[in-house]
């Protein structure tokens, strides 16, 4: 499926797009250096969250899709040099609002999960400001 938002996203940050269908992504983030909050070599909450968030638009797939709130935990830690996978799948759409549930896993360990409630708003959020 062609992936129609977040074109320009750095995937080195927040993953890279395995699978894209309608409903549901799963991208791929291996995570790096840059990525690490201390010398032990854990990596910041932020990228995890960041390639979950782009997991949820990624399975929304629509050119104007945002988040409007998410619902997460944090379950395990992830450091450097592990790989992530995220999985989201979009439950039936309420209008403009969609529910995507999104776990993060680590070989077989879910790491995080959450709950984002992602919008597609008529017109681009940035459209006319």
């Amino acid at each position: 499926m062609k992936i129609k938002t977040h074109e320009l996203i750095d995937r080195s940050l927040c993953g890279e797009p395995v699978r894209v269908k309608d409903g549901m992504s799963e991208i791929r983030l291996e995570c790096a250096p840059c990525m690490a909050a201390d010398e032990s070599g854990l990596v910041h909450g932020g990228f995890i969250f960041g390639l979950a968030d782009y997991a949820a638009m990624l399975a929304v797939n629509h050119p104007n899709v945002v988040l409007g709130a998410a619902e997460t935990r944090f379950l395990k830690p992830s450091r450097v040099g592990d790989v992530l996978v995220a999985r989201a799948e979009c439950s039936s759409p309420e209008g403009s609002r969609h529910m995507v549930k999104v776990e993060v896993f680590c070989a077989d360990d879910i790491v995080f999960s959450g709950t984002f409630t992602c919008f597609i708003p008529q017109k681009h959020v940035l459209e006319g400001r």
